[in-house]
C-alpha cells in the first residue's frame, strides 16, 4: 500500500479522505486501535463528519482493509508486469511481491486475513480481482498451458502456492525464523520452494 498507492486511490472526497487517513494511522502506529476522531483529526474534518459515510469505526476498517487488498494487487500486478504470460518468472514475481508486502506492512495483516478481511473480501462494494489472487491465478494457468500440464486442476495449483508465500510470511514476520534458521534468506526459499513444486507437476505430466 504505502503513500504512493494510496494517494492513487484517492479523489479527493471526504469518504476516501478517511479510508487513508484510517490507513495511514495504522500504519504509523503499527495498531488498529485508532478512534473515529483520530481519523477525523487526520483528515482535518470535525469529529461527526465520518459518520455521513461510515455507521462506525468497523465499517470503515472494512473499507481500509479493501484498501489494503487493492494495495496488494497494485503491488502483484507491478511485479508482474515485465513478465511474460506463461513463465515462470511471472508467477515468482507475485509471489515475491506478496512476500514483501504482507512483511512490510505487517500493521495490516490481522485486518486482512482475520474477520474484517472476509467481510471486506464479501463486500458488493468491493472487486475481489483487484486483490491479486485472480492475477496468480491467471499465471498458473498460463503456464499449465504452456508446460502442457494438463492434468493439473489451476486453483489447487493456485491455493497451494498462494498458501506458500502466506506461510513463509507469516513465519518471517513471527521474527523467530532466525532462531531455528539463522542464515535463511525467505524470499531465496520461496523461489525455491516454487520451483520445486512446479517441477515436480512437470515430471508427472510427463510420465
Amino acid at each position: 500500500m504505502g503513500v504512493s498507492s494510496l494517494k492513487t486511490y484517492h479523489h479527493g472526497d471526504l469518504k476516501n479522505a478517511l479510508i487513508i487517513a484510517g490507513a495511514e494511522l495504522i500504519e504509523t502506529s503499527g495498531s488498529l486501535n485508532f478512534t473515529m476522531a483520530d481519523a477525523a483529526r487526520m483528515a482535518g474534518v470535525s469529529n461527526a463528519a465520518p459518520y455521513r459515510h461510515f455507521r462506525d469505526r468497523d465499517a470503515l476498517l472494512e473499507a481500509v482493509c479493501q484498501l489494503a487488498f487493492y494495495g496488494l494487487g497494485i503491488a502483484a500486478s507491478t511485479a508482474a508486469s515485465p513478465y511474460q504470460r506463461g513463465s515462470i518468472e511471472r508467477i515468482h514475481a507475485i509471489g515475491g511481491a506478496y512476500l514483501h508486502y504482507v512483511t512490510e506492512k505487517a500493521a495490516f495483516y490481522d485486518l486482512m486475513w482475520g474477520d474484517m478481511g472476509a467481510r471486506a473480501l464479501d463486500s458488493d462494494s468491493f472487486d475481489e480481482k483487484a486483490s491479486g489472487f485472480f492475477l496468480l491465478i491467471d499465471a498458473v494457468e498460463s503456464y499449465l498451458a504452456a508446460e502442457a500440464i494438463n492434468q493439473a486442476d489451476v486453483m489447487d495449483v493456485s491455493v497451494k502456492l498462494w498458501s506458500m508465500v502466506h506461510g513463509l510470511s507469516s513465519i518471517k514476520m513471527s521474527g523467530k525464523l532466525t532462531h531455528f534458521h539463522p542464515t535463511a534468506d525467505v524470499p531465496e526459499m520461496l523461489v525455491s520452494a516454487t520451483h520445486t513444486y512446479m517441477a515436480g507437476l512437470r515430471s508427472e505430466a510427463r510420465r
